[in-house]
């Protein structure tokens, strides 16, 4: 069916897009001829850097603001960038997160609500704008390796993205035939703002493959996930093995 595999001409909103992670999805979505909205936040100059990379690739690029925070702004940012573009998205991958520190013990309901808000409220808003459209297509949301362990230095995080796990397979279920609800979960990837490569390195003994990935491993697995029309509700975990030493949720 039209929409369910990637398409060139299609239109692909990438939440966060201005810088890491999101850009790269961003970058590897345009080589596939897909035109990109590039959501950004706060990061104005690093999405105009984004869609001047997307736009060197070919095809059209355009940045568009939204807090995510702000429940209103993410159940409008799908028609913001259908208008922006000229036409309905295709394409859905959630990107956007804050991972600030946190202590369950400590964290407070105001912390943990911020943290739902960006990291699991907002793409479950931002899919059922894509859904409202009544057209075929379809969701990538990025999770996090960890949500299968335990990430206690940052816990209203992992509550957040062990609720948008859950998401994804109820998504996938909710919104089928019409839409593929998939996701990626990144591990050893990138350091984080201010580290180096030494950061990577020193945790490489984490995991069992005894090393770190790179942007382009998460790329190569969401692309075959949003290539795959045959596929949803999976989780692919680039982590390096990392997720099957955790058992705090058993199994």
């Amino acid at each position: 069916m039209e929409g369910r595999t990637l398409r060139a001409g299609q239109v692909a909103l990438v939440t966060g897009a201005a810088r890491r992670l999101g850009r790269a999805l961003a970058e590897a979505l345009a080589a596939e001829g897909l035109r990109v909205v590039v959501h950004y936040g706060t990061s104005a100059a690093e999405a105009e850097e984004t869609v001047r990379l997307v736009r060197d690739l070919g095809t059209d690029a355009w940045p568009l603001q939204a807090d995510l925070a702000d429940g209103s702004a993410a159940e409008a940012l799908v028609a913001r960038a259908a208008d922006r573009a000229g036409a309905p998205v295709d394409v859905l991958v959630n990107s956007a997160s804050i991972f600030a520190e946190s202590h369950l013990l400590e964290f407070s309901g105001q912390e943990l609500a911020a943290n739902v808000q960006v990291n699991a409220l907002a793409p479950l808003q931002l899919s059922r704008a894509l859904a409202a459209q009544g057209r075929s297509g379809q969701v990538l949301n990025l999770l996090d390796c960890r949500i299968l362990s335990y990430d206690a230095e940052h816990a209203a995080y992992h509550l957040s993205k062990r609720m948008l796990f859950s998401l994804t397979r109820m998504l996938a279920l909710e919104l089928a035939p019409r839409l593929r609800v998939n996701a990626v979960a990144p591990g050893l990837i990138l350091p984080p703002p201010g580290r180096d490569e030494a950061y990577l390195q020193a945790l490489a003994r984490t995991n069992p493959l005894q090393r770190h990935g790179g942007a382009g491993d998460v790329v190569r697995a969401a692309l075959f996930l949003m290539q795959s029309g045959f596929v949803t509700g999976q989780v692919i975990y680039v982590d390096g093995g990392h997720h099957m030493t955790g058992r705090t949720y058993g199994g």
